[in-house]
Formats: C-alpha cells, sequence, structure tokens
C-alpha cells in the first residue's frame, strides 16, 4: 500500500531473493522511462523501497506519482 510520508508517496516491497527484486525494479525501470518520470529507490537484496515525488514541482507528490504507482500496482497484479 502507498503512503503518503514528507511529500513522496512511498511503497515497500519485499520478494523471494535478489533476482526476482531486481527483475521487479527491471520491470518498473521500463515503465518509469516510458511515463518520463524515475522512481528514487532503494534495494538490498530482497527488499526495494520505491519514493516517487516530482522534482519539477519542488519535489512534491503530483500526478504523475500517482500515475506511476498505480502503473507499479497494476504491474504486480
Amino acid at each position: 500500500m502507498w503512503q503518503e510520508n514528507d511529500d513522496k508517496l512511498v511503497r515497500e516491497f519485499r520478494f523471494k531473493d535478489f533476482g526476482e527484486a531486481f527483475t521487479f525494479m527491471t520491470r518498473v525501470a521500463m515503465i518509469a522511462e516510458k511515463m518520463n518520470h524515475h522512481p528514487t529507490w532503494y534495494n538490498v537484496y530482497n527488499y526495494v523501497r520505491i519514493e516517487l515525488s516530482t522534482h519539477d514541482a519542488g519535489n512534491k507528490i503530483t500526478e504523475k506519482d500517482y500515475r506511476l504507482a498505480r502503473a507499479i500496482d497494476e504491474f504486480l497484479q
């Protein structure tokens, strides 16, 4: 579930292993590239944390962030 925290949409993910986490990140990267809206993220082994905010809007949450979050959620279903 996405949460608003410090002007960011934030969600954490845990996967079976690093390969699964990296595959997820690769797919999210392709979605983000198509949308021209790139996340801030952190990865350690099977853990991925994504933070979404719009840099051009002063690092605030905008509709771009909600659209990318929805696209990530749809990909996971």
